[in-house]
């Protein structure tokens, strides 16, 4: 019998139109969670847009997720550049009742090595312990291609509450590594929407996504196909999930669209932050019209 599978949605932060926090739309991200069968939330992450949030505005919106989660896992994303920032939001994280804390690695003056990876977190992770702590993967955005893999391997042991990976990265030698190390113990998020199938083959069993706050039911199917040995249908399902990544790609990428395809779902989470530009009404409207003509979203279900 497979391991469950675990989906898990990294929301958009909703904004007012001045830019400030709008608190109170969080709960209906959370009901709509609940609704479509996401099973947690990467809070304040990149689609968050946790780095153009202040460390102030990022414990606030943790703070409100996990007053409002009901049933859903919250991730509390704490990465930065400042190691005593990321070491204050991960107490922060802990405090408040969190599930778990990822971070980044610092993008400005870079770690080489995974050893110094496993040095940089080793405070980060004794500030949010007993919770989990997982590792973010993301080098398109960090410029860090340190090994996460070899990083488990040296931090098992160094940071007794070492969870895992959030592996959004399309190294498919390293993804299996990551599946392998601890003998298989750690929680391999996997981050790349449109590449799910391939990573189930090689093992993992949980995934965090931008497109997951509107395409759960759709990875689902992917999962469901997969376990049932059905990979005809698995591969047609993935291939719906890369043409709804590409259309969003071409209106700017999942981060400056996401919020815009929200509106289908009755969601207004606001604008997106500088330096990101946020789409016209013109663009929404074709948007949403080569989304819908897919056939893929479930808007009014």
């Amino acid at each position: 019998m497979s391991t469950p599978f675990t989906l898990v949605a990294a929301p958009h932060t909703p904004f007012h139109s001045d830019g400030s926090l709008n608190l109170d739309a969080i709960s209906a991200q959370s009901t709509l969670f609940a609704h479509q069968g996401v099973d947690g939330v990467f809070a304040c992450g990149t689609t968050g847009e946790g780095p153009s949030m202040t460390t102030a505005e990022r414990k606030q919106v943790v703070e409100k997720w996990t007053a409002v989660r009901g049933n859903l896992r919250v991730i509390a994303h704490v990465g930065a550049s400042c190691q005593r920032d990321v070491i204050d939001m991960a107490a922060h994280a802990r405090s408040v009742g969190a599930s778990a804390v990822a971070a980044l690695a610092p993008h400005f003056f870079k770690p080489t090595t995974p050893e110094e990876l496993v040095e940089f977190f080793r405070p980060v992770a004794a500030a949010c312990a007993p919770l989990p702590f997982l590792y973010y993967d993301i080098p398109l955005l960090t410029g860090v291609r340190a090994s996460a893999g070899r990083f488990l391997e040296l931090a098992d042991g160094v940071i007794p509450n070492l969870g895992g990976v959030k592996f959004t990265n399309i190294d498919a030698i390293t993804l299996q590594e990551c599946v392998t190390a601890g003998d298989g113990r750690f929680e391999v998020f996997f981050g790349v929407d449109e590449m799910l199938l391939a990573a189930l083959g090689t093992g993992v069993r949980r995934a965090v996504g931008s497109t997951y706050n509107f395409t759960s039911q759709l990875h689902r199917k992917i999962v469901a196909a997969f376990d049932a040995g059905d990979r005809e249908t698995a591969a047609t399902l993935q291939r719906q999930s890369v043409r709804v990544v590409r259309i969003l790609e071409k209106f700017g990428g999942p981060v400056v669209t996401g919020k815009s395809v929200m509106k289908l779902y009755g969601l207004d989470l606001g604008p997106v932050r500088p330096p990101l530009v946020p789409l016209s009404t013109d663009q929404v409207m074709a948007l949403h019209a080569e989304l819908l003509t897919l056939g893929v979203l479930n808007p009014f279900s």
